[in-house]
């Protein structure tokens, strides 16, 4: 066996370690030990895997291999509730399995750039903080991370409310990282005994640390109240009633709703003639229709008979259903008070992708042909704070959650910067059925909110699991799956100190990526200088441009009379028509203004190019049907041109005293002037201010990116990736479908709006790049004018941050426009 075949087995080998640790790690129990070694065999892997591809291709399949391993229960519960079968939706879920679980790739490829240029602690910091920067940026269906593993540790998991979820989760890849860094020590020959023994002291540090904060912390959390809050009893309802589906076909739509409301009438009753109930709480779309927007005259009786049964039972409310106005409808949970009707709505603020809610932008007929399980829901607008009142006068402010709400940080952490004193949760989790280990998954990240914010929670789902949580995330009891029961807490009116995550936000997955681009800004600036303190590189080949007088004329005119098209063609768009192209009109002018003029100067420019070298004591100037040799001896200076029209360039002014017919234009003159005084002849630019437009010229040349900045990938391909986009939600809300215009007006109409579109996104993308030209190049001038010995540092930097506006900032502007429009 070959030596890059056994590699191969051997990364194989580590992969599914790692994955078979991960999978039992997620199990729980005395499992969650695993977390700080279950990294470790993949971690080996990547340190043999030297290139690129080699690491990306590791990455993919370790997370093909996590989600097989971890989340092999995912699939099937989304194939039975799309009805499109386990086998093929665990499938699905396989091969976008790198997209779901981005976090290695991120983590692998930012891993291997560190490490090779800096040692293993910035590589290891690196590589963490790319995780928890990719988990931040790209939401996941669940919300998971390795951090929610430790969930059992009453102790380990404290550490929650100083970062989250994913402080943990960086926690764990450190001690990983130095234990996979003491084996490769290890291995070693040469081994050193204190740098192993440093690795694997940090590692037991980092265990002892939060071991020893958790202990702190729960002692402080459990020492007794200085004085009584107003207390509320709660009794969540847990009905058990779970496919409507089903019984909507057997008893019809009324029936479902009234065998669902009379099953919590009773369990409520019993809730409060048993538990002495302060507040009911009944799960998420218990009521499946709008409540207070009822649709029919069936639906406004129910309305009534609900803010009845309150009124008789005489305690607050609080349940899943719908709610709607004019921008569409949402999930929502709604607070009833008795004698006082409606008190408020909680809209979901985060609906399940395409089950629950699909963008509008992605919305159309013929999606929902393809599933037609697709959702319609819109989501809310954040988190909101509402009371819960007793009869008797106690109030406790809640913050609602509803199902997916809970993964998400953010809700909680506005909720009790708002001034909740609990959380609320209600949820359906009735598709964890058959997988129980969704539903405690579901639990445990839930949980986390709790020890995030100190807040208590109630938390009531349709089947199993609802939770007593206090404010150490300890789930103090709960129901199983399967269970008709009512669960009853204690929520009090106490106001807990903030923790640094109140504080603070989800701030671990930002930090993360700050240190990311710190790391990778330093990088760049320490290239930049090393290319600065390099001697220059003389070329022995210069392209240039060989133009007469009059053809230098005709090719600056031509250049001149584009820009001012596409200036005249832009104020027109400003002061009369808009930012967008409206006609064919305004296309045949700015092909005839602007194209075809820049088209005719760059033909001329290819017409008299050549290459410029040097033979001997001769400067050659090879063109296509012609060789022109130039004595370097005769040759006194190059004078650059003081006007850059067509560009820049040079005259080569002759020892006899006037300068040669032909001027040289060159993207890079002083590559042209090195080349020439190289061989010993010592020919200079003549002018300080001309050696400013050389130097000027030279540093946009070396910046230059020969893909990225082409004109045809920036105003071509780039500009018709954009217009696509926004060209397919206009098809939407103009003509009501993708292909709406085509079926209305045939191909050519909707081939002639899609080309105006993909004018209208060039001609915008031209006019952006010139305003991003202007900018930049008055920095470097200024830059140039300083004498700033760091011209092409600021040059390259100033370049990248342009790229970074174009290429991400525009379609990132694009994504928030549709956002809001969506």
């Amino acid at each position: 066996m070959t030596h890059e075949r056994l590699s191969r087995w051997r990364s194989l080998a580590g992969i599914l370690a790692t994955a078979a640790l991960l999978g039992v790690y997620a199990l729980g129990g005395f499992a969650l030990m695993l977390g700080f070694v279950a990294l470790v065999p993949w971690l080996l892997t990547l340190n043999t895997d030297r290139t690129t591809p080699r690491v990306l291709m590791n990455a993919a399949l370790m997370s093909v291999a996590f989600v097989a391993a971890v989340f092999y229960w995912f699939g099937a519960a989304i194939g039975a509730y799309t009805g499109v079968g386990a086998s093929t939706a665990t499938l699905v879920l396989l091969v976008f399995a790198p997209l779901v679980q981005p976090q290695f790739i991120a983590f692998a490829l930012v891993r291997q750039w560190a490490g090779r240029r800096y040692g293993p602690v910035l590589r290891a910091l690196a590589a963490t903080c790319a995780w928890v920067a990719c988990e931040w940026l790209v939401a996941k269906p669940l919300g998971d991370t390795l951090g929610h593993g430790l969930f059992p540790s009453a102790v380990l998991r404290q550490v929650a409310d100083l970062g989250g979820a994913a402080g943990i989760t960086v926690l764990l890849l450190l001690v990983n990282e130095a234990i996979a860094f003491a084996i490769v020590k290890y291995r070693k020959p040469d081994r050193s005994m204190r740098v192993l023994l440093r690795s694997l002291a940090l590692a037991v540090g980092i265990v002892a640390c939060m071991a020893g904060y958790g202990a702190v912390r729960r002692a402080a959390l459990r020492a007794p109240a200085l004085a009584d809050a107003p207390t509320l009893r709660v009794a969540m309802v847990q009905a058990n009633i779970t496919d409507y589906e089903r019984l909507r076909k057997e008893i019809g739509a009324y029936g479902v709703v009234r065998h669902v409301l009379d099953t919590h009438y009773a369990l409520s009753w019993s809730a409060i003639r048993d538990h002495q109930a302060d507040v009911l709480l009944w799960s998420e779309t218990v009521y499946p229709t709008t409540f207070g927007h009822p649709r029919s005259e069936d639906g406004a009786a129910l309305d009534r008979e609900i803010l009845g049964f309150v009124d008789a039972a005489g305690v607050p409310l609080v349940f899943g259903t719908y709610d709607r106005d004019a921008q569409g409808e949402y999930n929502a949970a709604a607070f009833l008070e008795p004698g006082k009707g409606l008190l408020g709505v909680y809209r979901k603020t985060y609906p399940f992708p395409l089950t629950e809610h699909v963008p509008r932008w992605l919305d159309g007929p013929r999606l929902r042909s393809v599933l037609p399980w697709t959702g319609s829901w819109s989501p809310g607008d954040g988190a909101r704070v509402l009371p819960l009142r007793s009869a008797d006068g106690r109030e406790v402010n809640v913050v609602p959650l509803i199902c997916l709400d809970d993964v998400h940080p953010d809700l909680a952490i506005d909720g009790a910067r708002l001034g909740a004193q609990a959380i609320v949760g209600i949820s359906n989790d009735s598709w964890f059925t058959a997988y129980p280990v969704g539903a405690r998954l579901h639990l445990a990240v839930a949980a986390f909110r709790s020890i995030e914010t100190r807040l208590p929670q109630v938390r009531v789902t349709t089947n199993g699991f609802s939770a007593i949580i206090d404010d150490t995330g300890e789930v103090l009891a709960n129901t199983a799956i399967g269970d008709q029961a009512v669960l009853t807490a204690f929520i009090s009116a106490r106001d807990p100190s903030p923790t640094l995550m109140v504080r603070w936000g989800d701030w671990v997955g930002r930090a993360g990526a700050v240190f990311v681009l710190a790391l990778a800004a330093l990088a760049a600036w320490q290239a930049l200088r090393r290319r600065a303190s390099a001697a220059p590189r003389v070329e022995t080949v210069v392209e240039v441009a060989m133009l007469t007088p009059l053809w230098r004329a005709v090719t600056g005119a031509l250049r001149l009379f584009a820009g001012a098209g596409l200036l005249w063609l832009a104020y027109d768009m400003l002061a009369r028509t808009g930012l967008q192209i409206q006609s064919l009109s305004q296309l045949w002018l700015f092909a005839a203004a602007v194209l075809a003029p820049a088209v005719a100067a760059w033909v001329i420019e290819r017409a008299f190019v050549a290459q410029a070298r040097v033979e001997g004591s001769l400067l050659v100037l090879d063109q296509r049907r012609r060789r022109i040799e130039l004595p370097l001896a005769s040759i006194a200076a190059l004078r650059p041109w003081r006007i850059a029209l067509p560009g820049s360039g040079v005259n080569v002014r002759l020892a006899a005293g006037p300068c040669w017919t032909w001027s040289l234009a060159s993207t890079r003159p002083l590559s042209l002037q090195r080349m020439l005084t190289a061989t010993g002849v010592p020919i200079r630019l003549e002018g300080s201010f001309a050696n400013d437009l050389a130097d000027l010229a030279q540093s946009r040349a070396d910046a230059r990116r020969r893909r990225l900045d082409h004109p045809l990938v920036k105003f071509g391909l780039f500009a018709l990736l954009l217009a696509l986009i926004a060209f397919r939600l206009h098809q939407i809300i103009a003509f009501g479908g993708v292909f709406g215009e085509y079926y209305s007006y045939g191909l050519g109409a909707y081939l002639t709006g899609l080309l105006i579109w993909w004018a209208s996104w060039s001609i915008g993308l031209m006019l952006f790049a010139a305003v991003l030209r202007v900018v930049i190049e008055t920095v470097v001038i200024l830059a140039i004018a300083l004498r700033s010995a760091h011209v092409a540092a600021v040059r390259d930097a100033m370049e990248w941050l342009g790229r970074l506006a174009f290429y991400i900032g525009v379609p990132a502007w694009l994504a928030m426009r549709l956002l809001a429009a969506g």
